[in-house]
Formats: structure tokens, sequence, C-alpha cells
């Protein structure tokens, strides 16, 4: 039975709330009605609940309230009468609640503390406000205390503890050192929230006397400052790191409550070595999106406006590369209570329901009371119209007694809300709002709204007739809308007349009646047409309308959609627009707009200008300079100027150009003032004060302009106040400390006065300052010293003078000096993308860290090792700038395979910020460059030596070479391409087994693991045998080499005179050749301090003939042995070849003389030339060449004799009996100096011999070899 009960209590409470909703009074804004009506009161300003005051300032409590008639007020202190007759200190305002308690002449602020509550009542009800609590703002002294010197090792923790005195508001706090420089704070040093200073781990650095901790107290404007703490840091080798611990909170778990829609601040700091970074995760679930911020670097986690799903656990977790710590904070979010549905002001008519209804939530929920009038509902005067149900008053079948304030008040632990809603029971007739017989003039066709606001209790229903005695309105053709208009939606003629609104209720009835017209449309019956003019010509445009004869049409004429140009060729008439002169600049369109006070309509047309026909030649020149100038009507503020133009000179005069001189500020500088059409020969000309005007005027064709005529008379004005005030004022500190406020000065004639000064005013933007001003002397610059860093100002600057000020200035902001940003961006990751470009990001700074403009930040970036040729270089730093608040940027032109170093800085108007800690990444392998050069040489009939240098930037581990070739015919098509791979360290190569005389083309390049880099490209050619190169070339190198010195001899086939140099090295041996320059023009040298039992290479260039030498020759210098001479003279076979050889010649001799002394002659001379036997050709001593055997007339060239071949073995060829078969191998075959040890001579030729001129000269072993 009880269930039902209460379900048809909430049925009935429903509807009598729909019932309010319709049939609820609204109240129109009528200013006269508004004063008729009776109203309870409505509380319209208070002060705050919590009301913090300035114990040297007047208390002033606030509570206004409006009502009909007006309330009166009366406070409570505490729960109890305030009679604020008896207190001399306190004064209420006139018609206001408002008290005035005065401090300032005796009263102390601590004798009012307490809390207050206003009453304000008339007639129909009371309302109450909030309660107030006055408490004055303390800002006690630091407690004396003696402070021990802090003595830190290296590495540890540290915390100084502000413990700042407890004040009224709680202070703000921050450290500083005896300059009165903030300290600087990072990752490592960070203040907590309770003011304490925290060092993760100190540092050398960190040891100083002025660690001061500063407690600024808002409401009183002071500051306090706490005794210098003293911080020594001394060293110990080796610093030991330690893994992170949590300085605050401390142990492993934490509480924290926090009240919905305020901010939630949690923050762990933790020591340790290297310094631990902070992260937070919340358990369970994610950090709420864009409601999260971090503070402090990280230690601090932030959520702004809290609501309850915020609750939970958050874990702050501290790490570096020892370990990690964290700390489990557990967050309940509880609420003070807040409005759902506050109760709303209810105006009923006698007998009509409402409700009122106040609805409010909390954690926990909140208990919701009522009160009438200021008392509570349950001991009010009892009302039998009204019943309460929980959080909602139902009214039934009021009467104007039951008129009342009622209030809601909806408290838990946590605060209250307290709501007046009155309930204003009216009585009235109805009155009709709109003014009688008010006119409505609409177009036909268009819609036409008729007004009849009206008021009335009991609400007044409203008819509309026509007519005074017409039939009511009704029907498809009206519209009736609830605020009492009538709307016709298509007005036609015969809908014109007068209309009645007919308002009743209960209490009576009233009528009014309005007026209707109906117009006939704004027409264009003729509209502008398309126009074709020459230049020069005159055009007219037309547009003729139609229109009600009741109305009065403007005609306004665009041009291109804007005004048309202040030019007296354009004539606008009745019906016309005509141009005069029409020149180039007239090309456009030309619209005519109509307009009356109920419609408007508009056309358009074109207009081209073409050139007009030619015509005979006419000589045009500039104007001639006007003359005599008057001036007459002198005023104040003004003059007129005429004149007369001179001869225009066949160019019709344009326009006159007015300049005026200042003789007292500017003598002898004209500046522009005005000009006027060419048919305008006077001027009203605008006057400035305190100026001795001349003017001069200047006409202009299209030719030129004229010279300036004779200036005019002089016309002093009289002074007066500044006009104008200073332009382009700006503050911008060039200091932290300062402001510097500049304009741009007044110029002379702006001054209109002697005397002229500025007043400079500032003030600091968003704090509740008083201006400060100065005065300054004609200047266009003041500088504030003393300001704080980068904070906004107003900022003004007036213009006075010796007879008074400029109007009152415009204000602008500008800021005090910046300085360097105190943080480094945090969080800097690197992205490699490829082996070029890298992809960089941080995390921005807090903006209050910038400490001026954020311009934006620099990544400082350099090579620090190429990764393949593990060697160091000159750093070199490269900047890129990235602007604006951004979180990333990219670096491109990395060289790659190589190692880096980076950092990141905030940039503002002062300069950088401190650098992140560099950041360490490489770049992959890359693709490497073509090989540094390629050459080919050596070309024979088959074959071509390629020779190459390694790629200037291999960007990477090169892994081989790849060569292509291809042959190319007389008609430039290529062959087929062959590739041959070489490894890597190679640096030439022999290409054999290539077609004779044929033309190669060679493309070449380096590869590493990533892939082939670009190509080198080359052409050369094979050599035909029976063709001489046409190049110079050294060939047939040949050796013979002993223990510790090789003869070297080669071919060589060039030009004459060529310089040759020997270059040989180590065979195998990366070491770089040796050179050895050969004197004169001769084909063999002797390499002496060779190496006994050592490989050698060698090869032979000629000087001048850019990169000509002969291919590579290889030879051995033989084993060092022990020194063995033979005595050829003890052996045998040489005691038997004498004998042999003495018994030959006497022989010979035998015959000789036997047949001269028969008389015959035996041309030996012509034999021994015949045979040219070698045996008997005596050997140089200054080349160790062989000479002839010939007297001192007789000089022949020596024949050719065999070469040694390239392995170093003497062959036996056309002598069995040769001296190689009788020697001890090569070894015995040359002395050092290279001479033949067995020489065989007659007498000595110094002379050179011819033979050594052949390109064929023989060696020493070519000699030997055909020695017989």
């Amino acid at each position: 039975m009880m269930k039902e009960m209460s379900v048809s209590a909430s049925k009935a409470s429903l509807v009598l709330f729909l019932c309010q909703m319709i049939s609820a009074l609204d109240v129109p804004l009528d200013s006269k009605l508004l004063e008729e009506l009776s109203q309870p009161p409505t509380i319209t300003q208070q002060s705050p609940k919590d009301y913090i005051v300035d114990p040297r300032e007047n208390i002033v409590i606030q509570c206004e309230a409006k009502g009909k008639p007006p309330p009166s007020f009366s406070w409570t202190r505490n729960g109890t009468h305030f009679d604020i007759d008896k207190d001399a200190q306190v004064t209420m305002k006139p018609n206001s609640g408002t008290l005035v308690i005065n401090i300032m002449n005796g009263g102390k602020a601590e004798a009012y503390e307490g809390v207050y509550q206003c009453t304000a009542r008339n007639e129909r009800g009371a309302a109450i406000s909030n309660n107030i609590v006055i408490r004055p703002s303390r800002s006690p002294l630091w407690t004396k205390e003696k402070l021990e010197p802090n003595h830190v090792r290296e590495g540890d923790s540290l915390v100084l503890h502000c413990r700042p005195p407890v004040g009224l508001p709680p202070p703000i706090i921050f450290w500083m050192d005896n300059a009165f420089q903030r300290l600087p704070q990072s990752e490592r040093v960070s203040q907590g929230l309770n003011g304490d200073l925290y060092f993760s781990n100190v540092q050398p650095e960190d040891t100083r006397e002025d660690y001061i901790c500063y407690a600024r107290f808002n409401h009183t404007q002071t500051i306090q400052q706490k005794q210098p703490i003293s911080v020594k840091v001394f060293s110990t080798k080796p610093v030991t790191e330690r893994q992170p611990v949590l300085l605050t909170p401390t142990g492993s778990t934490s509480t924290k409550v926090e009240l919905r829609g305020n901010v939630l601040l949690l923050e762990c700091i933790a020591a340790g070595l290297p310094t631990p970074v902070i992260r937070w995760i919340k358990e369970g679930g994610e950090l709420p999106a864009n409601r999260t911020f971090f503070e402090n670097f990280k230690k601090t986690l932030k959520i702004i406006d809290v609501s309850e799903a915020d609750s939970g656990n958050y874990k702050c977790i501290a790490r570096n590369i020892l370990g990690s710590a964290h700390h489990v904070i557990s967050v309940t979010v509880k609420a003070a209570p807040y409005w759902i549905t506050a109760p709303r002001n209810l105006v009923l008519s006698p007998g009509e329901d409402g409700t009122l209804i106040c609805r409010a939530n909390g954690n926990p929920k909140p208990n919701i009371s009522w009160l009438a009038n200021g008392v509570p509902i349950a001991i009010a005067p009892e009302d039998p119209s009204r019943k309460v149900d929980g959080d909602t008053i139902i009214f039934s079948h009021v009467q104007e007694r039951s008129s009342a304030v009622y209030q809601c008040n909806a408290s838990n632990e946590y605060g209250y809300l307290l709501a007046n809603a009155f309930v204003n029971v009216l009585a009235e007739p109805p009155r009709i709002l709109t003014p009688a017989n008010k006119l409505y003039q609409v177009i036909a066709d268009s819609p036409a709204l008729l007004d009849c606001a009206y008021f009335g209790s009991p609400k007044p229903e409203i008819e509309w007739f026509k007519g005074v005695k017409g039939s009511i309105l009704r029907g498809n053709e009206y519209v009736f809308h609830d605020n009492g208009t009538l709307e016709i939606p298509v007005a036609q003629k015969d809908s014109t007349g007068t209309y009645t609104c007919v308002a009743r209720n209960a209490l009576g009835k009233i009528q009014n009646e309005v007026q209707l017209e109906v117009k006939d449309p704004t027409m264009i019956i003729k509209q502008p047409e398309y126009k074709v003019i020459q230049r020069y010509g005159q055009v007219s445009f037309e547009c003729i309308i139609k229109h009600d004869s009741t109305l009065s049409p403007t005609i306004i004429w665009l041009k291109d959609n804007d005004e048309l140009p202040d030019d007296e060729r354009f004539l606008v008439g009745k019906d016309n627009l005509t141009i005069m002169n029409v020149t180039d600049k007239d090309d456009g369109t030309y619209t005519c707009i109509v307009n009356t006070t109920l419609d408007s309509v508009s056309a358009s047309a074109v207009l081209t200008v073409v050139a007009a026909p030619p015509t005979p030649a006419i000589i045009y020149a500039r104007p001639n300079p006007p003359f005599d100038l008057e001036l007459t009507g002198q005023l104040e503020r003004s003059v007129e100027l005429s004149w007369i133009p001179g001869d225009e000179n066949n160019s019709p005069i344009t326009n006159f150009v007015i300049e005026y001189e200042d003789g007292l500020h500017e003598p002898g500088v004209w500046h522009y003032q005005t000009e006027v059409p060419g048919t305008q020969t006077t001027v009203q000309l605008k006057l400035s004060p305190y100026v001795n005007y001349s003017f001069r005027v200047i006409a202009v064709n299209e030719i030129g302009r004229s010279q300036p005529s004779e200036p005019s008379e002089q016309y002093l004005t009289k002074s007066a106040n500044p006009d104008e005030n200073p332009s382009n004022v700006q503050g911008i500190g060039s200091e932290p400390d300062n402001l510097v406020i500049t304009w741009e000065s007044l110029k002379g004639f702006q001054s209109n006065g002697p005397g002229l000064q500025y007043k400079v005013s500032w003030r600091q933007k968003d704090v509740d300052d008083e201006w400060t001003s100065v005065i300054v002397a004609n200047v266009s610059k003041y500088i504030v010293s003393g300001t704080p860093t980068f904070v906004p100002y107003e900022i003004k600057v007036q213009a006075l003078n010796d007879l008074g000020y400029a109007p009152e200035p415009s204000e602008v902001i500008g800021h005090s000096g910046e300085d360097l940003p105190m943080v480094a961006p945090g969080n800097v990751q690197v992205h490699v993308i490829n082996s070029t470009l890298a992809k960089v990001h941080w995390d921005t700074v807090p903006l209050k860290t910038v400490r001026g403009h954020l311009q934006g930040y620099k990544v400082y970036y350099w090579k620090v090792q190429n990764l393949s040729r593990r060697s160091r270089r000159h750093v070199e730093k490269k900047i890129l700038t990235f602007r604006g608040n951004k979180t990333f940027g990219m670096l491109p032109g990395l060289e790659p395979y190589s190692s880096y170093k980076l950092n990141v800085r905030v940039v503002n108007g002062k300069g950088e910020g401190p650098a992140s800690p560099d950041k360490v990444f490489k770049t992959p392998e890359g693709v490497p460059s073509s090989p540094s050069f390629l050459r080919i040489t050596n070309p024979t009939l088959d074959s071509l030596t390629l020779e190459w240098g390694s790629p200037t930037h291999p960007n990477g581990v090169l892994t081989s070479y790849i060569l292509k070739f291809q042959p190319i015919n007389n008609t430039h098509e290529l062959g087929p391409l062959v590739e041959i791979r070489i490894p890597a360290n190679e640096s030439s190569l022999i290409l054999k087994n290539l077609n004779y005389s044929t033309r190669y083309k060679f493309y070449f390049n380096a590869q590493t693991s990533v892939g082939s880099g670009s190509q080198i490209t080359e052409e050369a050619i094979t050599i035909m045998d029976e063709v001489q190169p046409l190049y110079p070339r050294i060939r047939n190198v040949t050796t013979a080499a002993a223990e510790t010195y090789a003869n070297i001899s080669w071919e060589y086939e060039g030009p004459d005179h060529a310089n040759f140099y020997v270059e040989y090295g180590v065979a195998g041996s990366k070491e770089d050749w040796k050179k050895e320059i050969v004197n004169g023009s001769r084909s063999f040298f002797v390499l002496k301090g060779l190496t006994p039992g050592t490989a050698y290479k060698v090869r032979v260039g000629a000087e001048g003939l850019s990169g000509f030498r002969s291919s590579e020759d290889v030879f051995e210098t033989g084993p060092a042995m022990a020194s063995r001479q033979v005595d050829i003279a003890t052996q045998g076979w040489f005691i038997g070849l004498m004998c042999a050889v003495a018994l030959l010649i006497l022989i010979l001799l035998i015959v000789c003389f036997i047949r001269r002394n028969k008389g015959g002659k035996y041309p030996v001379k012509e034999k021994e030339d015949a045979h040219a036997d070698p045996e008997i050709q005596p050997m140089k001593e200054d080349d160790g060449t062989f000479g002839e055997y010939s007297d001192a007339e007789d000089h022949k060239p020596l024949k050719k004799g065999s070469r040694t071949p390239s392995d170093r073995t003497v062959k036996k060829e056309d002598s069995d009996d040769s001296l190689v078969d009788y020697g001890e191998g090569v070894n015995g075959q040359f002395n050092e100096d290279g001479s033949f040890i067995g020489q065989y001579s007659g007498k000595k030729e110094k002379e050179p011999a011819e033979g050594n001129e052949s390109s064929e000269a023989p060696s020493p072993v070519n000699a030997m070899n055909s020695f017989v």
C-alpha cells in the first residue's frame, strides 16, 4: 500500500512540474513594467565564501540585492544579529547592504574575524547570502634557527628544507641566491611541492653558501627570507654510482584525497647516480588525455579538472642504469556539492500550481534542506499551498500571500551550495506593451509581422481582428505566435489596413490597434548596358526605376563593387551616370543600386576603353606653373588658398598638388598637403596649430609636373593642445630586469605648441596595480628598471605641451626583458630514417621556463667518426633551427656509415638555453661515391693496364669493384658488355686478350654491402703492330741484380731529350714508391743500397709527360754470401785457351810476314771494320758501355747486341765460348759501378761514341752477351 502511494506521489510531482513549465509566467524585460510589478528580493552581488582580506586596508563585505519595493538589509555575525549601529568602525553603504569596516582609522582586522551572512527583505520575502568567512591575511616572520653547513660527499643525495612560516593564504616558495637570481633547476636539482630543494646527487659545482629560501605572501605583497644555507661538496674517487631511492614520498604506498574539479598534483623525487628519470602510470587504466601534464622535469604529475573517474592507483617509477624504485599513490576523488538542477524563480497567478526543484550531487551525496525567507522550512510559518517532497517543493492553488523567497542548501563534509529562488504570486490584469497605432510597412509578396507584446496574471489570451469591428482572424493565411505576434506570410496590397489585438484574462481585457501598409516593389525598368568607348571620349549609363509613390529611393553607383573614384569627371544624374574624358583606368564594371527603406535592387554593366584613333602630331609639354597665390578666410584651423593656372601646353591639367613649408620647425622643407582636380583653382586647407605656413602649387598633366609656383604669404597659426599622441609605442626589455618603452616622436608641426613633452605610464598586466607615470622631455625612449623577467605590461604614452595634454592614449601591451631559457628540452630521441636522413624528437619545455618569446628550437649535430676509416677529424658542428613550438625536425645531408652526436636547445629572443645531453646515433652504410680516378696506361696489341683510386667517400666497407667494358666500332656502336668483379684491396689490373687497334669503353664503380655506387667511365685503344704509337712509351724494362744493387735498362720511343726517373719499392708493400732521377737522357740506371735476398718492383717514367710510366718489373737481389775471389790465371782451361790464342797469333804473324815479304798488302783494318769484332772494342770508362776499336779519326757505331731476358738469366746465343760460361753466375759479371770484371780492351777512347745516339744503344749486359 505504501509503495503504491509513493508511485502516485511521484506521478503527481511529474504532472505538476510539467504544469509549471507550461503555465508559469514569463515577465517581459520591459523597464516600465518591471518598475510597476512587485517582486521578492534577489541577491545580485556578494563577497566570496572564503574572504581573505588585507589587514592594512578597510574590509568591504559586499551584499547587493534588487526587489520591488526595494529591500532592506541586515547582517548576522557568527550566527547572531550584528548591530552595526553599535560599532563606530562599521558602516553600510546607502541603498545597499554592503558593509565597510574602517581599519585604516584605528580598527584591527583580527577583531572582525568571523562568519557573516546578509539578509535582504521586503514585503514579498527575504533572500539570504552565503556564509561569508572573513579572515585577515597573515605573513609571519621566519623563526630564528641556527643552520649548520651541509657537508656532502659527491654523488650523495641532499635535501635543503625550507619550512616556511604558516601564512594565510599559504605563501609561494622559491629559491634564490644573494644576487636575487633564481637557482637553476634540472632533472638533478629541483624544488618539491612542499618548498624543499632536492638534490638527486650533488656535484662539486653545487658548493655555495647562499642557498636562500624565499616565501612570497601575495595578499600582503611581502616576501620573507630564510637564513642562507651553506653546502660544501667534497670529492672522493671513484664516485660510487647508486640505484634510485625515493626521497619523497617515503615508503612504498601513500594516499591522496582531492576534490572534483580541482587540480590533482602528485609528486615523486628520487635520489640516485646517474640521475634517475621519473615515469608515471595509472594501474589498470590510462592517464586522461588532454588533462594530464608533467611538471618539474616529470617529477610532478598534474591532472586538471579531476572527476570521480580519476580515482585509482598512480605509480611513479624512478629508473637509472643500475635499477629502479617505485611508489604507489592511492587517489580518491571526493566532491563538494554541485548543481544538477538549481531552483529557478517562479511567477504564478493566483490559483495556479508550480514546483521548485533543487537537485545536487556530490561525494558523499549531499543533504538537501529548505528554508523559507531565511528560516528553516520546518519552523517557518505554514503555507497550505506548499508541500515539501525531498528536493522538491510542490505548490497548489497558490494565493498572493504565498509569495516568498525559498533557499535550498545542499551540503556535505566538503562544502555547501546555497541558492535563492522566489515564488511571486501576481494578480495583474492584461497589459499590452506594444505602442498604440504603430505603423508597419512591408513590400508586397513579402511576410508581415505585427507585434502584440503583452503581460498579465493569469496569462491572457490573445485574439486578432482586422479593422475596428472586423471578425476574428483565423485560417492558414495567418500564423499566431505565442508572444502575441501575428504573421501574414505573403502580404498583398489588400492586406493594408488596421489590425486590432485583444488580450483578456479573468481580471480584465485590453486591446491595441496597429497599422499595416503594403508597398509596391522597386524595379529597374531600364538597366545600364555594356559599352565600348574610345579613350578620352564620353560615356553614359542609364538606370531608370519604378517605385512606390510613397517611398523615396536613393541611387548609388559603384565601380568594381567599390565607391566611384573621387573625380569630377564622374557626373551622377537622377537616373544616369556620365563619365567625361574617359581614361584606361575607367575600364571596369559599373553597378546601379536602388535603395528604399523597405527594399533594394541593382543592375550592372561593363565598360571597355579602347585606344582613340590616331590624330595629327601635337607637341605636348608640362604645364606652366600656377601664379598669383592668395590666402583668404584665415581661421585657427583652416585657410582658403586660390591661384591662377599657367598654360597647360596642349595637355589638360589633371590635378593641382598643394605643398606647404613650416618656417617655424622645418624651414626650406616642403611637404605634401593635398591635391585637387585640374578644374579647381581654390581649396579649403586644414591647418595645424603652432605652424608658420607658406604654400605653393604644382600643376600636373599627363606629360608631367610643372615647376612649383612662387610661395604664398606666410600664415602663423595659434598654439593648442596636441591633437595626437606618439605612434608605434612599444615595450621591449633589453635586459632581464628592465622594460624599454619606445615611440615615434611627434613631428614639429604635430606638437601644436611649445614645450612638447611626453607622459609615459605603465603597469603590470593582470595584476591589480596602479599606473606608474613619468614625464620626460621630447625624446623617444624611456627605460623602466627593476622589473620581473618577461612579464606583460600595459603601456601608454601621452603627448603634452605648455597648453595641456593630448587626448587619452590607447594602451599597448609590452613585455619586460627576456632572459635565457632555464631548461633544456627533454626526452630527445633520434630515429635514423636512412643513411643520410634522421628525424629527431624532443619534448617541449614548459613555457614558464622559456622566460621570453619562444622562437623555436635549435638542433646542434656533428660527425664524430667515420666508421669505415675509424679515424676522427676536426669537429664541425652544424645547426638547424626549427621555428615555433615544434617537437621534431629532420636532419638531412648526413654521411653514411658514420657516428654522430646531437643536442637540442630552446631559443627565445635573448638567445639559447642549455643544451640537452648529447645523443649519439649512427648512420647505416650507403652506396660509395665513384672511384677517385680511373687511368688506362701501357696499351699493347692485346692488353691495357687499368689503375684507379679508392672512392673519396666509401660510405661503408668496400666489398669489391665492378669493371664493365665493351668495344666500340667506327660507327660508335657498342659491342657485347663484359663484367669483372675485382677484390676491394686491388688498385690496378692488366686486361689481356683484347683485340688489337680497338677502342674500348670502360665503366668502373665500387660496391658496399648496400649496393653499387656511381660509376666513372674512360675510353682507350689497343695499338697496331705495324703502326708506331703516336704517343711516347717506355718498354722492355730489364734488370740485372746483385746483392745490394741492380742495373736497370729500358727502351724508349718518343720525343727527344726526355728526362727519365726510376721508381722502385719492395714488392707487395703498400709503402710509397721511391724515386731516383736519371742524369741525362741515357736509358739505364744503377740502383744502389738494396737489401740482399729481397724482391723489388721497379718502373721507369719520363718527366713532363703526365701519367707516362712503363709497366712494372720485378727482380730479386742475390742472397748475402761470403766474398770469394777466383784467380782466373790459375785455372787450367784459361791457360789452355791462352796458349791456343798465342799459337793462332803466331801463325797469323808468320803468314803476314811471308806475304809482306812477297810485296802484298793485307787489308787488316778493312776486315776489322767489316767484321766489327766486339772482342777488340774497348769499354768506355764514363758510362760502362763498350766502345769501338778504331784509330783517332775513325768512329763507327757499335752494332746492336742481344738483350737480357726478363727472367734475369743470360742465354748463350751465337758464341759457345762466351765469358758467361766461365763466370760465377750473374754476381760475377759486374763490379759495383757496373763495369765488366774481365774487361778486355785496347787503347781507351774518352770521346763519346756515335753509337750511343741510337735508340738501341747496348747496355753493359748487351755488350757482354755479344762478346766473343
